[in-house]
């Protein structure tokens, strides 16, 4: 078994921890939680499984690191504390651990990030010998491995998009629907995550790993977006009220440029109601879905919906995203210490999962 340690419990953690306990190879050996009201509290309680883990949350980051845990899921938030999230993911692998994570955006294409993020890395796996995978929460293999696998079902390739598809009434996170994304505020306002270069920062790197994969050279990687105003004021059970005449829908791209042409494209279409923008893309059921459509000869179509979290579709996707990363740390233990990204570790079957807990 390898001693695993889940370092957060919000809406990746609790996935990684429901994930964690389901491996057959993995023991969950502690939980690290931010939050002093969630100290002292059962680890199966904290994840949603519905009964005791004997396992208490604790924020004693040195006294765990110390017990030498074979794994860590980071789940813990890098969106507005990328430095202290490289610092703590920096001091896990010091002390000889696989770190899974998808908290920095930077490192989703380890390759071509900056020397400053690369380098501690680097010098961490050198003194302690653990390793470092980084994939997407939003989820990553709906941006790397799923459009690679479906684009090897044609003969040619005009276009690889990639679509998220969201309606973001169902999110539970009124903090980043409200002032990240900018649901609910006025047409002038600018959302963090749609800033100029924010969203090649997030994305930019699993466009790259995809040309890279595909043989194909990158002119350059470019963005665009389209913001759309409520009609009507909408109320959500979850977050209350979205007045006319604010930002109720937004479209944005990050595309890879080949030969003068966007060729690799990740796109995002999020609303918070259906009624605003109702001729972009929608989800078959109106609430979720990840698209992968290969525009080409053939052209192929694939749409993935995932739920949890009694029908949580924002949850769902949580949960791959988690599963995706606890799901490699086996295989990164028999594999030498290093720096890895999504193009490197093979996603597999779920041998020995049939039977595990599913609460």
């Amino acid at each position: 078994m390898i001693p695993t340690v889940v370092w957060g419990t919000g809406n990746v953690g609790r996935a990684a921890i429901r994930a964690t306990v389901a491996h057959p190879e993995l023991q969950l050996v502690a939980i690290l939680v931010n939050d002093p009201a969630k100290v002292g509290r059962d680890v199966g309680e904290l994840a949603g499984l519905g009964y005791q883990l004997g396992i208490a949350a604790t924020d004693d980051v040195g006294a765990v690191l110390a017990t030498g845990p074979r794994a860590v899921v980071y789940a813990a938030s890098g969106e507005i504390r990328a430095d202290e999230a490289l610092d703590d993911i920096v001091k896990a692998i010091r002390v000889g651990a696989i770190v899974v994570t998808p908290s920095i955006y930077a490192l989703y294409d380890q390759r071509n990030a900056a020397p400053e993020l690369r380098e501690p890395v680097l010098a961490a796996i050198a003194e302690g010998g653990g390793s470092l995978f980084v994939s997407g929460v939003d989820p990553g293999w709906g941006n790397d491995l799923l459009p690679l696998l479906v684009s090897g079902l044609g003969s040619t390739i005009d276009v690889l998009r990639c679509q998220e598809i969201f309606d973001y009434s169902t999110y539970d996170q009124e903090d980043s629907v409200r002032w990240l994304v900018g649901m609910g505020q006025p047409m002038d306002y600018e959302p963090p995550m749609l800033a100029p270069t924010v969203p090649t920062m997030v994305w930019g790197g699993q466009i790259r790993m995809m040309a890279r994969a595909l043989g194909a050279e990158l002119d350059e990687v470019r963005e665009t977006q389209e913001r759309r105003a409520l009609e009507t004021t909408i109320s959500t059970k979850t977050m209350g009220e979205f007045e006319a005449g604010t930002q109720g829908a937004i479209r944005f791209e990050v595309q890879g440029i080949i030969a003068g042409e966007p060729r690799i494209v990740i796109e995002h279409v999020t609303r918070i109601h259906s009624s605003c923008a109702p001729d972009w893309p929608q989800a078959p059921d109106g609430v979720g879905a990840h698209r992968v459509i290969v525009e080409g000869r053939p052209t192929i179509e694939v749409t993935v919906e995932c739920s949890d979290e009694g029908g949580n579709r924002s949850a769902g996707g949580n949960a791959t995203a988690a599963a995706r990363l606890v799901n490699a740390i086996d295989w990164l233990a028999a594999a030498e210490p290093g720096f890895y990204d999504a193009l490197d570790v093979p996603l597999r079957p779920a041998v020995g999962k049939f039977g595990r807990t599913s609460a």
